[in-house]
């Protein structure tokens, strides 16, 4: 390669290698390309991906199809190809110069699939493709044949991405920056880069005869968001060898915490096999959380026990097993928004080497692409084989790993037409009519980074959303910050003002204080201000709206007092969020105090930073914050009150008046128009259990206690005057967050109209009682 010649082209305008030497032809491990000599038949352009099946006379072997619009020619590449004696050996993948790499052109084009059978490859056989056609930036067409691309229907993937200089499809090392992205590198990258595995789709072992979905109703539904990784890597009660992976959550001993807690679901963070960012492995870290998809088939090679040529699919399979036989759904956080290969000056790995103009959306200057996902690209979700791709990702989940659910990161860029946010797209619609995925759990996080992104309450129908707006004003109401309780009472009850149109229901909202972004719930009530240095970003990363309060002490502190308050405060929020109307979810380890130090964005701790300390548990304090978490999850399985179905109307539904949800202030008086809108500490909310809408599956009609919740976020004792008749009689103390231990409860009784004395933040659950 001529540089001073590329500069001199880059300065003219020119396309680089526009009037200069002929670039030389790949080269693999250091030998010329060869002719590959392993015979190829036309197989089928459907299914996409590698599929082992018997082909015609009863010969064994694999059918590739690969979409490539735009392609010249596509290779298939096979490595460690044993000619079909047995299934293919390999290594660990990752840095694999001595592999041997066979190329098999696959000849055969179907409307833009190229296809081929090739007799003899077995599960287990290791590949990737080589697209080759035009390199020529400006106009967002970037093949290079020079770069090993991983299949992105791939099953499975055998290795981890390094990011070498090698795996760029331009020379990442260009002396001008401003055009480095338009010089292409052709050092092949076939060594640096994990390549896919050939599965056995359809193994008898693989039968689903033996699961039992759950199938738990949106009402009835607790989550729980937890990392594969981090919650089972420290736990003392799994093997060694099984903890961070599949099988240490399908371990009996991750599986009873899970039932002693009595949540219904757990949302895994990113499973998809997904890549570390160049600037992360730069500094000896890697991405913890998984946000960084690439392969949108395959159960992350790095948290398989049993081997990652083909062997994660089996175990991730047998942990669904068993964490249904526990009654306890799977759902799967995933990242359809945007890829791994990021912007103009990411790496090569897939998508972009086999049509980047067909896979991303690119802006009228086709060398940038359009971010609304601020990880550099956005899949271009409006192109058919694009939607093709994600819905055929989202049915194989359900359909063969026997997945209940998705929550959909930044899915207001997958909403996205041209380029607003259309609540009638291609992708929505799609998944409203599809059989498969329209009776499946559907999260949504209702926005992304670009205009007009922000789309809280406006998903339609069948989509639950994570409702930040819940989040914000809980924390504020126990901080102190929220000049008046009107937003609260919509969050507590449902928040009909954003959910209560187009047949929507109370569980559209999922509630939540805390998530995997932001501070554990022990940070929040500890921190003020985040505390990322470790990190290696200068703590720049990360929100400053943390809506927190440390209760006087920035960090851990001796201070007896200061520690007693934040548990209080921890009490406060957990029940809190369990007593609210939608589907409530807890973070991993918040039950048990878990910290991250402050660390508000430990998306590359792979540490103990982020991993679950279960010595928490030999606390007596912390051990009193599960029982409670436990304690408040059992008292909303067993009361529907606590989990409607349909919104409150707050309407009397009987001649004495009482209606379904009534709110009072502390004078025992019913809040009016001017209450709303005046500051308060103390808000007290009733629900009655005697006018709950919908009957059960024998047609009887659904009854309940009823409860009476009083919180309270001043700092001092308040008075509280209980609503008489026709409210109550009497009303029994059933949760006090004032207390400590919380195992039994409290059984306190007082009568209906006495004026009673709330501690200082605190909650009050009393029941009616006569």
């Amino acid at each position: 390669m001529s540089s001073a010649a590329e500069q001199e082209a880059v300065q003219e305008g020119r396309a680089p290698g526009a009037g200069l030497p002929a670039q030389p032809a790949p080269v693999l491990n250091g030998s010329p390309r060869v002719a590959p000599a392993v015979p190829v038949w036309p197989g089928a352009p459907t299914p996409l991906g590698a599929r082992f099946r018997t082909g015609p006379d009863g010969v064994s072997g694999t059918n590739f199809a690969l979409w490539a619009g735009g392609a010249e020619s596509v290779e298939l590449c096979l490595f460690d190809y044993d000619g079909g004696s047995g299934a293919a050996s390999g290594d660990a993948g990752g840095t694999d110069g001595a592999s041997t790499e066979i190329r098999v052109p696959l000849t055969e084009l179907t409307h833009e699939i190229w296809h081929g059978f090739v007799p003899g490859v077995r599960p287990g056989q290791r590949y990737g493709f080589r697209v080759h056609g035009r390199w020529d930036p400006w106009t967002g067409a970037r093949w290079n044949p020079a770069k090993l691309l991983l299949d992105p229907y791939a099953r499975a993937v055998d290795g981890d991405f390094t990011l070498p200089p090698e795996v760029y499809g331009h020379v990442r090392d260009w002396p001008q920056q401003q055009v480095a992205d338009t010089v292409r590198d052709d050092r092949d990258s076939a060594a640096y880069v994990p390549k896919g595995v050939v599965v056995h789709d359809d193994a008898p072992d693989d039968e689903w005869t033996d699961d039992r979905r759950p199938k738990t109703p949106w009402a009835d539904s607790v989550i729980y968001e937890l990392h594969v990784r981090g919650f089972t890597k420290l736990h003392p009660d799994i093997p060694e060898e099984l903890r961070g992976t599949y099988a240490g959550l399908a371990h009996p001993a991750a599986i009873e915490h899970l039932v002693k807690l009595g949540v219904t679901a757990v949302e895994l963070l990113p499973v998809h096999q997904f890549a570390h960012e160049d600037h992360l492995l730069r500094r000896g870290m890697k991405n913890y959380w998984g946000y960084n998809s690439i392969g949108y088939f395959a159960p992350h090679a790095g948290y398989a026990a049993s081997g990652t040529t083909g062997q994660q699919v089996g175990e991730f399979k047998s942990m669904v097993r068993a964490l249904h036989a526990a009654g306890i759904e799977v759902i799967l956080d995933v990242v359809y928004n945007h890829t791994a290969e990021a912007g103009e000056l990411g790496p090569t790995l897939s998508l972009r080497g086999i049509d980047n103009r067909g896979y991303y959306r690119l802006q009228s200057d086709a060398r940038r692409y359009t971010d609304y996902t601020g990880c550099g690209n956005t899949l271009h979700v409006v192109q058919p084989h694009v939607l093709r791709l994600i819905t055929d990702s989202l049915r194989y989940w359900v359909t063969e790993m026997g997945v209940d659910g998705f929550r959909f990161d930044l899915a207001a860029a997958l909403a996205r037409s041209m380029h607003d946010v259309d609540m009638l797209s291609p992708f929505l619609a799609v998944i409203a009519q599809d059989p498969v995925l329209r009776r499946v759990k559907l999260i949504a996080e209702p926005w992304d980074v670009g205009s007009g992104g922000y789309q809280v309450g406006a998903f339609p129908p069948l989509w639950t959303e994570w409702n930040d707006r819940y989040r914000n004003a809980v924390r504020d109401f126990w901080r102190g910050a929220l000049p008046d309780v009107r937003d609260l009472g919509y969050r507590l009850s449902g928040s009909s003002d954003l959910y209560a149109w187009g047949g929507r229901r109370p569980y559209a909202s999922v509630n939540f204080v805390t998530a995997h972004d932001g501070f554990t719930l022990r940070d929040l009530v500890s921190y003020e201000r985040k505390h990322n240095e470790a990190n290696g970003e200068g703590n720049r990363d990360g929100t400053d709206d943390n809506r927190a309060w440390n209760c006087g002490t920035e960090g851990e502190t001796e201070d007896a007092r200061v520690r007693g308050l934040r548990r209080r405060q921890l009490r406060n929020l957990v029940t809190t969020l369990l007593l609210s109307t939608g589907v409530p979810m807890l973070v991993a380890g918040d039950e048990l105090g878990r910290t991250q130090g402050g660390n508000n964005n430990a998306y590359c701790q792979d540490n103990e930073i982020s991993w679950i300390d279960w010595t928490l548990l030999d606390d007596p304090d912390w051990r009193a914050l599960f029982d409670l978490t436990a304690r408040l999850i059992a008292l909303r399985h067993a009361h529907p009150v606590l989990r409607r179905r349909a919104f409150f109307s707050g309407r009397a539904h009987s001649a004495d008046g009482l209606r379904d949800l009534a709110w009072f202030t502390a004078r025992g008086a019913e809040m009016t128009e001017r209450d709303w809108y005046a500051p308060a500490a103390t808000l007290g909310m009733y629900l009655s259990g005697r006018d709950i809408p919908g009957r059960d599956a024998r047609g009887v009609p659904v009854t309940d206690d009823s409860f009476l919740a009083v919180l309270h976020a001043g700092d001092r004792p308040a008075g509280f005057v209980l609503p008489g008749p026709p409210w109550a009689e009497a009303y029994e103390v059933v949760v006090d967050t004032s207390r400590e231990e919380q195992v039994a409860p409290p059984g306190v009784v007082h009568r209906a109209g006495a004026a009673i004395t709330v501690p200082a933040r605190a909650v009050l659950l009393l029941r009616v009682a006569g």
